[in-house]
């Protein structure tokens, strides 16, 4: 029992790093309209802050680092300093005046979420319990919901008049206490509603930093140092042997073999979900007509339907077989884009179904699984790294993907049509390579899985 609430109790500690994750791209999305009106900003613009954020590429670069520091350094390393980094990136967004800064803040934010993901998962994976490795990935995963739900309601409660009086959140009295030191009016005060949502990701960081800097080494990378400081031929040089390892996830053929299975399931699903996570109050807004605080509002529901949808994932993950689960989840993903391409983004009761379906799909989604089954497949020497590789593959893909998105989607949504039917082929691909490959890890250790798949 006390084993089982250390794994909990880290678990939850660590998990903030996804609350940090997902609530900086939406946070980012959420105003993202009010840095548009502010710093007369085009489609063109919001496409280079989603490539470089922690939804795309800033995430990508800060991935391969963070995979390769974490084999190399320990996964306690990352979480006594990365956080600080997260609180400077978002620091800059708070003080942007212009494109470059708010762009800068993006890009280090990012690269910061992106070297702790793979610590993350490999922490959580590594420091839980044989029958509990899929909840715990599950409770991080509901932090991942739980953080946009904060942001959103915050958002939302803080958001400026979009039409007459009565229009603004309840709370926009607040915002424009504050802007008015400052002095701001017009599009300069609206966007401190954004402001103050990222000054709130900035307080959840440093009580995270605080936390996770006090979280005990994994004991299988302990335990790994231990075995290979008895080689001699390790012990002169271990450079040679971080990078020996480093080298086998592209010289061995179970490695290959792993990485593209995993990769492929993940990046065809998350070029998808990227787009949604940056750019979804956006299209609600341009394409769907809804205001910031309506599409903010249906963005709250969904992100509630994804907190319960997880916590009943991280329930049963365990317990039911994993293929068949994976695959009703990706089957509310694509039901989800099929019904939006037959009704339109701009009926009301398209939007509310579809907002259902998604919610729904991101419970149980290919993130969860990915994260699972990378942390599962690889050997502990470089399983953070193998992370590291995918995740920067992914999410620097996403980054073209999203400036590639904003180009078909146009400057008020009149591509909206055929990026949808982009997304659904994409999801359909995703539904079959998860399916088809799903492995068979669930009730097993993960020494009696490496062991399975490197020494049969």
């Amino acid at each position: 029992m006390e084993k089982k609430n250390s794994s909990l109790k880290s678990t939850l500690a660590v998990s903030l790093t996804n609350y940090l994750d997902a609530g900086a791209i939406v946070a980012g999305a959420s105003g993202l309209t009010l840095w548009k009106d502010y710093l007369g900003l085009t489609e063109g613009h919001l496409g280079w802050l989603n490539a470089i954020s922690a939804n795309c590429l800033g995430a990508a670069i800060g991935a391969i680092i963070g995979g390769f520091l974490a084999d190399r350094y320990g996964r306690k390393a990352i979480y006594t300093y990365n956080m600080l980094v997260y609180m400077a990136g978002v620091a800059l967004i708070l003080c942007s005046v212009n494109f470059p800064m708010l762009l800068a803040g993006f890009l280090v934010t990012g690269i910061s979420v992106g070297v702790g993901v793979p610590a993350s998962w490999t922490y959580i994976s590594e420091s839980s319990e044989t029958g509990n490795r899929g909840r715990n990935i599950g409770i991080s995963q509901m932090a991942w919901g739980i953080g946009p739900t904060i942001i959103l309601i915050l958002g939302t409660l803080l958001a400026p008049p979009t039409g007459g009086a009565g229009s603004e959140g309840v709370l926009f009295g607040f915002v424009k206490g504050v802007a008015s030191l400052f002095g701001a009016t017009g599009a300069g005060l609206h966007v401190f509603s954004s402001r103050i949502v990222f000054a709130s990701l900035f307080i959840v960081a440093f009580i995270a930093w605080l936390l996770q800097r006090r979280l005990e080494e994994s004991k299988e990378w302990v335990n790994l140092q231990s075995d290979t400081s008895t080689d001699t031929e390790e012990q002169t040089s271990s450079n040679k042997s971080l990078f020996a390892s480093f080298g086998d996830l592209f010289t061995n053929r179970i490695n290959v073999r792993t990485m593209l299975f995993l990769a492929g399931m993940y990046l065809t699903w998350n070029l998808v979900s990227s787009v949604m996570g940056f750019f979804q109050q956006h299209i609600y807004e341009t394409a769907g007509g809804l205001s910031n605080e309506h599409a903010n509002l249906l963005s709250v529901g969904q992100w509630l339907i994804i907190i319960v949808t997880t916590f009943f994932f991280s329930m049963i993950v365990d317990k039911v077989n994993q293929r068949w689960l994976y695959f009703i989840g990706v089957s509310f993903a694509v039901l989800a884009w099929l019904l939006i391409i037959t009704i339109g983004v701009n009926s009301i009761a398209g939007l509310l179904v579809f907002t259902l379906l998604w919610g729904l799909q991101a419970g149980i989604s290919v993130q969860s699984f990915y994260a699972l089954w990378a942390s599962e497949l690889f050997p502990a020497r470089y399983r953070a790294a193998a992370q590291g590789v995918m995740f920067f593959i992914v999410r620097g893909l996403s980054a073209v993907w999203g400036l590639c998105f904003v180009n078909i989607y146009g400057e008020e949504g009149e591509g909206f049509t055929i990026a949808a039917w982009v997304m659904l082929a994409l999801l359909l691909i995703s539904l079959i390579i998860g399916t088809a490959g799903a492995p068979e890890t669930r009730g097993k250790s993960l020494e009696e899985i490496t062991r399975e798949r490197y020494n049969p």
